[in-house]
């Protein structure tokens, strides 16, 4: 199993809001106030977490910092995530992302704001879902 050894950030805090399966941590870098309409957070996925499938309402750029990881849209084949990439998550588009189930993984992500709104949660990543995804990454 890879390990992460590369944190730019501190771990942060361990997300228990629901939304997420497995272990991962949030620590938040900057939040929304009158100069900027995003937050900023650096997000560590211990192996097998992801979060939830959700939406954003003006989109959401990931920049993938350290390890490997899944990012898939609905209805979409599963990509493979790594250090360096960059995904850009266009608005109100149906996603999840998180560690590869033999990896963890580290992202900076950059969430906009939609008034006061920046993410719209909805069910979790199935296990079967999240199976799939893996396989998906191998090939």
């Amino acid at each position: 199993m890879e390990h992460i050894i590369n944190e730019i950030f501190e771990k942060g805090n361990q997300i228990t809001n629901g939304y997420f399966t497995g272990n991962a941590f949030l620590n938040l870098l900057q939040e929304k106030y009158e100069n900027n309409d995003f937050a900023l957070g650096n997000v560590t996925f211990e192996s097998g977490a992801r979060t939830n499938w959700h939406t954003h309402p003006r989109g959401q750029v990931l920049i993938i910092t350290d390890g490997t990881g899944i990012y898939q849209e609905k209805g979409q084949v599963a990509q493979l995530i790594k250090k360096g990439d960059i995904i850009n998550i266009p608005e109100a588009v149906e996603h999840w992302h998180g560690a590869s189930a033999v990896s963890g993984m580290i992202h900076i992500a950059i969430t906009n704001y939609k008034e006061e709104e920046n993410v719209t949660w909805l069910q979790a990543v199935s296990e079967e879902e999240y199976a799939i995804a893996n396989k998906q990454i191998k090939r």
